[in-house]
C-alpha cells in the first residue's frame, strides 16, 4: 500500500480471514519497522492474546469478514483522491467501466462516524451491501475482495475512479455509463482475469 502511494505514515490497515477469526495489522506500526509477530491474530468476539494491539478498525474489519462469507479480505486506504471524494460525501457514479471491479454501478460512501467505532462499521456494512467497496465519509476507502491480492488491487481501482471523477467534476455534469451498459459489464466481471481450468 505504501509502495503504490495508497497511505501515508501508519494511516490504513489491513485484515485476512482466517480458520478461527482473522489476522490484522497493529495499530500505528509503520509499514517499513513492521515484523510477521505483530501481526494480530484476533477471535471473532474481538478478543486476542498478546501486547501488541490491533488496529483500531478491527470492528469493520471483523464485521465484514464475519458477515461476508465472499470476502476474504479487507484493504483500508486514506489514498488522497478517494478521500477527496469521501470528504465531500459523494459516491463514485459510474463514470467508467472498471467501476463493475466493486461489485455494482457505483460506490457508495457510508456516512460519517468516529474511527475505530461499531457506529463506523455498521454505516460501512451498509455501504458494501452487495459492493466489494466504499468510501467513509470524512475518512477513507474500505476495498474487500477473495483474495488479498485481489483486495489491494480493488482499492488502487477506486483510487483511480476516484481521481477520474475529481478531474470530471469541472464538468457542468459528469457523464455516466447507462445501467444496461453496468449490467454487460458486471456480467463480464464475473470471470474477468485468469480462471482455473475447468
Amino acid at each position: 500500500m505504501k509502495r503504490q502511494g495508497l497511505v501515508l505514515g501508519t494511516a490504513g490497515n489491513i485484515s485476512v480471514r482466517v480458520a478461527d477469526g482473522l489476522l490484522v495489522t497493529p495499530t500505528g506500526v509503520p509499514y517499513e519497522d513492521l515484523v510477521p509477530e505483530q501481526i494480530v491474530a484476533m477471535k471473532w468476539d474481538g478478543t486476542f492474546h498478546g501486547d501488541v494491539l490491533p488496529t483500531s478498525e478491527w470492528r469493520f474489519h471483523r464485521d465484514i469478514l464475519a458477515s461476508r462469507k465472499d470476502l476474504n479480505a479487507v484493504v483500508h486506504t486514506h489514498s488522497r483522491h478517494a478521500t477527496a471524494v469521501a470528504i465531500l460525501n459523494r459516491d463514485i457514479p459510474p463514470l467508467h467501466y472498471t467501476i463493475a471491479a466493486a461489485g455494482g454501478a457505483d460506490i457508495r460512501c457510508a456516512g460519517y462516524a468516529t474511527f475505530g467505532t461499531q457506529d463506523l462499521s455498521d454505516l460501512a456494512l451498509e455501504a458494501l451491501r452487495d459492493r466489494r467497496a466504499c468510501l467513509l465519509a470524512h475518512h477513507g476507502v474500505i476495498a474487500a475482495h477473495a483474495t488479498l491480492d485481489k483486495a489491494l488491487a480493488l482499492a488502487q481501482t477506486v483510487e483511480e475512479l476516484a481521481a477520474l471523477y475529481l478531474m470530471c467534476l469541472d464538468a457542468r455534469e459528469v457523464p455516466v455509463l447507462q445501467q444496461d451498459n453496468i449490467d454487460t459489464v458486471l456480467a463480464k466481471y464475473v470471470t474477468y482475469g485468469q480462471q482455473k481450468p475447468a
